[in-house]
């Protein structure tokens, strides 16, 4: 490993943790209906939250204006609007230093010179992968503002995603200076790797459907769809053409993200397999174990969700879950790569 760059590393990976946080909280802040709550963006002034009766009067009024209340919220008392206020703005607020974290040191190691010209170039990335996440979640809100109190599945699905791979690609660049000795590799490996990686990516996008529509109350059976039927009638007729049942039906959406899981532990299950009959290095052999294990974690984790039908922390956890077997995905494709 390299020292010279441990400045550099651990800024990467502080990033790394902000992100995380800021993926538990925004599980949080969905599952607990809270994302409607503030409906107006102050990048400066929107920091601190409502600190007197009256400004927290205020936030409540903006908020009756809006269909989330008209339609669904209409029995809430202030107290229950500061529990899903809360949620909302430490999000945002999380965002905010997530932003910070990433723009100061970057612009002090630029000036001390601390970083090579492609770390340079990496990290400009990260800051447009940043700046545009920030831009999608208020994209996303804005759905849930106008006549359905719910906010679009596709924007909340571009949300999520983004920030997944914004992690991972801090991640990458954090492991790029952790290990920066190129090597041999094994391309077709590498590229079976990279399906698994490319799979997993299209499930996380299916978990935000799921999670945007409410789809995971719904069949809460395992590993039936219902008590009797392994596909459920509904899987095709919720929405018409065809196609749409299975990028806006319940069922539908449920139904792939199922069918999807599977196919993402036979890949790893693959991978793994495959990988034991190579000579592998020290950190090849953990990233192998780990993903391993994570897949069999997260595939427990899904079932138990649904089989529960989405507890707030179960659903947090399976969330989590997610991200932790993208972490143990991209460090082992970063060491079967370069």
């Amino acid at each position: 490993m390299i020292r010279e760059n441990k400045k550099v590393i651990y800024w990467l990976l502080t990033g790394c943790v902000l992100i995380f946080t800021m993926v538990i909280i925004g599980g949080i802040t969905r599952l607990t209906h809270s994302g409607l709550s503030i409906s107006n963006y102050k990048l400066i002034s929107g920091t601190i939250p409502p600190l007197n009766d009256m400004e927290w009067n205020a936030a409540f009024d903006l908020y009756k204006q809006y269909p989330e209340y008209q339609k669904l919220n209409t029995h809430f008392s202030l107290q229950e609007f500061k529990d899903i206020y809360f949620w909302e703005w430490l999000h945002r607020f999380l965002g905010r230093m997530i932003g910070l974290v990433f723009f100061l040191p970057f612009l002090y190691f630029l000036l001390k010179k601390q970083l090579s010209n492609a770390t340079v170039k990496k990290s400009v990335v990260l800051m447009i992968l940043g700046a545009f996440q920030g831009f999608l979640g208020w994209y996303m809100v804005k759905s849930g503002l106008v006549d359905n109190p719910d906010v679009s599945h596709y924007r909340l699905a571009a949300h999520l995603t983004t920030a997944f791979i914004t992690f991972a690609y801090t991640f990458w660049v954090a492991l790029d200076l952790i290990f920066p000795n190129k090597k041999n590799i094994n391309k077709h490996f590498r590229t079976l790797i990279r399906v698994g990686l490319t799979v997993l990516l299209i499930q996380i996008i299916y978990g935000a459907f799921v999670a945007g529509l409410d789809a995971g109350f719904i069949h809460n059976h395992w590993p039936m769809m219902s008590e009797n039927k392994w596909i459920h009638e509904t899987v095709f007729i919720e929405q018409n053409p065809l196609y749409k049942n299975f990028i806006e039906g319940k069922s539908g959406i449920q139904f792939v993200h199922r069918m999807l899981a599977y196919v993402v532990v036979i890949l790893i299950m693959m991978i793994w397999y495959k990988a034991k009959q190579m000579d592998l290095s020290k950190y090849q052999l953990i990233g192998i174990n780990l993903m391993f294990a994570m897949v069999c974690l997260q595939f427990l984790l899904g079932v138990l969700t649904l089989l529960l039908a989405v507890p707030v922390w179960l659903g947090v956890a399976h969330q989590i879950g997610a991200f932790f077997l993208l972490t143990t995905m991209t460090f082992t494709l970063h060491r079967f790569s370069k």
